[in-house]
């Protein structure tokens, strides 16, 4: 048989010189069973999957395609089995008399291609597509598809009784549920970070914010908009009646076998209300602080800041520049048996084992400065405030800080050094800042070049000039194509870039005398520390993103 004849996949990567026969070995011994090579060597970054899918389609003569210029018939969804796609992972393309067109991850896969030919009594034709592309496009089409049709058939039969509605919104097969969940399903396979639900005058529009840009996914009938709302309110365990005022929840579920966390906004609008859902993916956060990309010199800087006994160690930046998780990551590192740490946050955002977190509900008085009043009669080491947002809580915190606690905290300021200023702003006395301060981490996100459609292409007239200014030289930069992995933006990823400001004796003594913002930044260049723009030049040197993304988030001063 023609199965026989072909060769193994690791034999075809050591062949083309992808791998070595050692990596092909330490990946054949420590994959589990039930793991495929291909997924096992992307993951330990031995090759991309741009890079597998190459050597498939030259060694294999099957063609790569993306998915995304496809336009699939509805005809062949009811050919193919739901169970099966998502099982073997295949979409069915197009149908040509007896032969069926489909397109896989793992054209290898011989045992998934015979169960197609004998579901369907065609004969197969294979096509390689990327992983993700190939999860969305299956999720587009056979989940949401089909729970949309549903939800637009049944809200036309569906009386208007609240009894009846409240039986649809809580029914877990309901089609209106049904949506819901793969909206949510379809949100977390393109790895968006939001999901906001617009209405509009005669729409209501779902939009996903991945690797920072929104973008608008669908728009919903208006009628649907009511039902929709109530059955995300009830999931996050928020009050259905109530329209006029803002209101905060949270959803726990699981996607994918992955544990996510939801947290939940509701805030009434003219058309009626938005609703933005924040995805933590618990299986994502970073526990390590050398996984926050910070460079050689700013991570032995960020250590030993956050070794001090005492003091007070801020991480500053916009909405979104992903403070939580280098605090969280700070806090991992801290964790140790002999330690107490207590936080109060803003919401808990993700939970730690062994760490005392105190959820603020000001509703009932329980507010940062509140908690950590108390929590310094609870006899802490290390205490972490979600942000110092006014007076009380500065000052409670430099104090605690002064009575010898560690204190890791965020302020929304657009750089390190101007922290210091925002802290005298808030009315704390220079004296107590610079006792108390030890060290501020300012950082913003920006997106990561698509590692499967990166290429190197020389750099222009004017990012040489830019680069010149702050005293760096550039040729070459890399650059995404666009590709099915990226969802053709050249982009796949986040990463951040920092700016680091130690308070040594002479920043104390700068901060004593009122010194103004620009001297304490020439003082920084002076002794080396790296701005935001230039943090993020070095990482456009490393290929790591474009000089476009860096200035999009931080300025050349």
């Amino acid at each position: 048989m023609r199965i026989q004849t072909r060769k193994r996949l690791g034999d075809l990567l050591v062949e083309a010189g992808v791998i070595t026969n050692e990596q092909l070995d330490y990946a054949l011994k420590n994959k589990t069973r039930n793991e495929k090579l291909g997924d096992f060597l992307i993951r330990e970054n031995y090759l991309t999957e741009q890079q597998l899918i190459e050597i498939l389609e030259v060694q294999l003569g099957v063609p790569h395609i993306n998915l995304n210029q496809y336009s699939i018939d509805p005809e062949l969804l009811q050919l193919v089995p739901v169970e099966l796609a998502k099982r073997a992972n295949i979409m069915p393309i197009r149908r040509d008399k007896n032969r069926l067109f489909i397109a896989m991850a793992d054209p290898m896969d011989y045992f998934a291609i015979e169960e197609v030919r004998m579901a369907t009594g065609c004969q197969i034709e294979t096509s390689i597509a990327a992983k993700d592309d190939l999860y969305r496009t299956i999720t587009k089409y056979y989940d949401l598809q089909e729970s949309m049709e549903a939800a637009l058939s049944d809200l036309v039969v569906t009386t208007t009784a609240s009894s009846e509605v409240q039986q649809e919104i809580m029914d877990e097969q309901s089609p209106i549920v049904r949506l819901v969940n793969q909206i949510i399903a379809n949100g977390v396979a393109q790895r968006a970070s939001d999901i906001h639900f617009d209405p509009q005058e005669t729409d209501f529009r779902v939009r996903y914010r991945v690797d920072g840009e929104l973008r608008t996914e669908r728009s919903l009938p208006k009628h649907m908009q009511s039902m929709f709302t109530a059955r995300v309110k009830i999931m996050g365990g928020l009050n259905i009646t109530e329209n006029r005022l803002p209101q905060d929840g949270r959803i726990k579920t699981t996607v994918n076998f992955k544990p996510i966390d939801i947290r939940l906004s509701t805030l009434p609008t003219i058309f009626g209300e938005k609703i933005v859902m924040r995805i933590l993916d618990l299986s994502n956060v970073a526990s390590d602080i050398d996984k926050l990309g910070l460079n050689e010199r700013n991570e032995q800087l960020f250590r030993k800041m956050i070794a001090h006994p005492n003091g007070i160690v801020l991480i500053t930046g916009p909405t979104g520049s992903g403070k939580s998780t280098t605090l969280y990551a700070a806090l991992s590192h801290l964790n140790k048996e002999g330690v107490n740490i207590i936080t109060v946050e803003d919401p808990v955002e993700y939970q730690l084992e062994g760490i005392n977190q105190i959820q603020v509900k000001e509703e009932v008085g329980l507010t940062f400065a509140t908690g950590l009043r108390s929590i310094l009669r609870q006899d802490p080491d290390i205490v972490m405030i979600g942000e110092i947002r006014d007076i009380e809580t500065a000052e409670i915190a430099t104090r605690a800080s002064l009575t010898g606690h560690l204190v890791l905290s965020t302020l929304h300021t657009n750089s390190a050094v101007e922290s210091i200023s925002r802290l005298q702003d808030m009315g704390i006395e220079p004296f107590l800042i610079s006792s108390s301060l030890v060290g501020v981490v300012a950082q913003r996100l920006v997106r990561r070049v698509c590692r499967d459609c990166g290429e190197i292409v020389p750099a222009t007239k004017r990012e040489k000039e830019i680069f010149a200014e702050v005293g760096m030289r550039i040729e070459t930069v890399n650059r995404g194509r666009g590709c099915p992995a990226c969802n053709q933006t050249g982009y796949r990823g986040r990463l951040a870039i920092h700016e680091l400001l130690p308070i040594d004796r002479t920043i104390k003594d700068f901060i004593l005398q009122n010194t103004s913002v620009n001297l304490i930044r020439n003082y920084m260049r002076e002794a080396g520390y790296r701005t935001l723009v230039e943090d993020g030049f070095l990482k456009v040197l490393d290929g790591h993103t474009t000089t476009e993304e860096v200035l999009h988030v931080a300025t050349v001063e």
